[in-house]
C-alpha cells in the first residue's frame, strides 16, 4: 500500500557508501596527471604538486580507511619524489622539506581521521538498529487491520536525526470492539518517549479490560500521573498528553473521547465533516477538570473515512505565519483513497510551509470499516 508509510528508523542515518576501489585508483592518477600536465605548462611542476596534498582529505570523507591510506601513500610518494628529483639545483631545500612534512601530516591525519569517521558511522548504525527495535515497540507498523476497521496513515518525526517523535498512535482489537488512540506528548526528546511508553502501554493493556471508554481513558490518565510522579523524583519534567480515543464496533455509530486532542473529520460521499466533540482535559490533567469525562458519538456509515491527525498537521504554517488550510486540502483531496490520503496531506504541508514555513511532527490516520461490514 503505497501511501501508508512511516519513516523507517533506517531512513534517520544511512553510512556513506564509499566510492569503489577502481574508482579511487582512476581518480587519483587522473588528478596526478592533470597537476603534473598544468605544473609542466606553468613550468611551476613541483609547486604545483602542493595541489595533490588535499587528496587524502577528500578521501578521508568519501572512502574507507584503506582507500584513504593507499591515496595518502600515493600522494606522499609522489610529492616526496617529485621535490627530490626534480630541480634539485634550483634551492630553497626549505620550502621543499616543509610541503614534504605537510603531505606527510595531512596524509596521517586523514587516515586518523577516516577511521574516527567510519567508527561513529558505525556507532550511529549500532544506535539506529536500538532505535528502531525501541519504536516498533511503541508504534506498531502501519497498515493495521482487525475485525472492525482498517487503519492506514504516515507519521514523520521532523528531525531526520530524531528516530521517535513527540507524535503516538495504537489500534487494538478488544472484546468491546477496536480502540483506537492519537495522541501528542508535550515536549520532545527521550523524556518525552517515557511517557509515550506509559499511554501506549497502558492503552494496550486496558483496552482489554475496559468495558467503556471513560474507564480506558481514566487509566491512561492514571498512567501519565504515575509517570509524572517518577519524572518528579528524578528531576525530569512533568509531561500532559493530547489524545483521542474512538471506539468503533459493528454499529453505525462510534463513541470517542477527546482528551484535548485535535477534532477528527469525516468524509463521505464526497463531502468534508468536522466533527464537534467536547473537549476534555489532556491527560495526566484530569484533576484539573471540573466535569467527568464524557463521551461523543457520531455517525460513521459503510464507505465513511475517517481522518485523525496530530497538530503537526493543522499548525504548520508558512513562512509569512498562515496556518495550513486543511479544510481546503481536504476538500481538494476528499476523493483521495483512504491509502492515499495521508501521504497526499503531508506532503501538501510539508510544501505549504516550505523553506522558511514551521512544521512539527505530524501524524495522519484514515479510519476505514474493514470489508466484513
Amino acid at each position: 500500500m503505497s501511501g501508508s508509510r512511516r519513516k523507517r528508523p533506517g531512513d534517520a542515518f544511512d553510512a556513506i557508501e564509499p566510492p569503489g576501489d577502481a574508482e579511487v585508483v582512476v581518480g587519483v592518477v587522473s588528478v596526478t596527471v592533470l597537476v603534473e600536465a598544468l605544473g609542466a605548462l606553468s613550468g611551476s611542476e613541483v609547486w604545483l604538486l602542493g595541489l595533490l596534498v588535499f587528496l587524502p582529505g577528500a578521501a578521508s570523507a568519501l572512502g574507507t580507511v584503506r582507500q584513504t591510506t593507499f591515496v595518502a601513500v600515493w600522494t606522499t610518494v609522489v610529492v616526496t619524489v617529485s621535490v627530490l628529483l626534480r630541480d634539485r639545483e634550483a634551492g630553497h631545500w626549505f620550502d621543499r622539506l616543509l610541503l614534504i612534512l605537510f603531505t606527510v601530516g595531512l596524509a596521517a591525519t586523514s587516515v586518523y581521521g577516516c577511521h574516527r569517521r567510519i567508527r561513529r558511522e558505525e556507532a550511529m548504525l549500532r544506535l539506529r538498529s536500538t532505535a528502531a527495535a525501541m519504536q516498533r515497540h511503541i508504534l506498531h507498523p502501519l497498515p493495521l487491520l482487525t475485525d472492525d476497521v482498517l487503519v492506514n496513515g504516515v507519521y514523520e518525526p521532523l528531525q531526520e536525526d530524531r528516530l521517535v517523535g513527540g507524535d503516538i498512535y495504537d489500534v487494538v482489537a478488544s472484546p468491546f470492539g477496536t480502540r483506537v488512540l492519537i495522541g501528542d506528548v508535550q515536549g520532545k526528546g527521550l523524556t518525552a518517549v517515557g511517557a509515550a511508553f506509559a499511554v501506549i502501554g497502558a492503552f494496550r493493556e486496558a483496552a482489554h479490560r475496559e468495558p467503556t471508554l471513560t474507564a480506558l481513558v481514566d487509566a491512561l490518565d492514571a498512567a501519565v500521573v504515575r509517570h509524572n510522579s517518577y519524572a518528579t523524583h528524578t528531576g525530569d519534567d512533568e509531561r500532559f498528553v493530547t489524545a483521542l480515543v474512538i471506539g468503533v464496533d459493528a454499529e453505525m455509530e462510534v463513541q470517542a473521547v477527546n482528551c484535548g486532542h485535535v477534532l477528527p473529520y469525516v468524509l463521505y460521499d464526497g463531502k468534508v465533516s468536522a466533527l464537534e466533540l467536547e473537549a476534555g482535559v489532556p491527560l495526566g490533567l484530569a484533576e484539573l477538570a471540573a466535569e467527568p469525562t464524557t463521551v461523543g458519538w457520531f455517525d460513521f456509515p459503510v464507505g465513511a473515512t475517517l481522518l485523525l491527525s496530530t497538530d503537526g498537521l493543522t499548525e504548520t504554517r508558512s513562512a509569512d505565519g498562515t496556518f495550513y488550510p486543511v479544510d481546503e486540502a481536504l476538500t481538494k483531496y476528499v476523493d483521495f483513497s483512504p491509502t492515499e490520503l495521508p501521504q497526499a496531506l503531508h506532503e501538501d504541508a510539508r510544501t505549504f510551509a516550505g523553506a522558511g514555513g514551521q512544521q512539527d511532527d505530524v501524524a495522519v490516520l484514515t479510519v476505514r470499516r474493514s470489508r466484513r461490514h
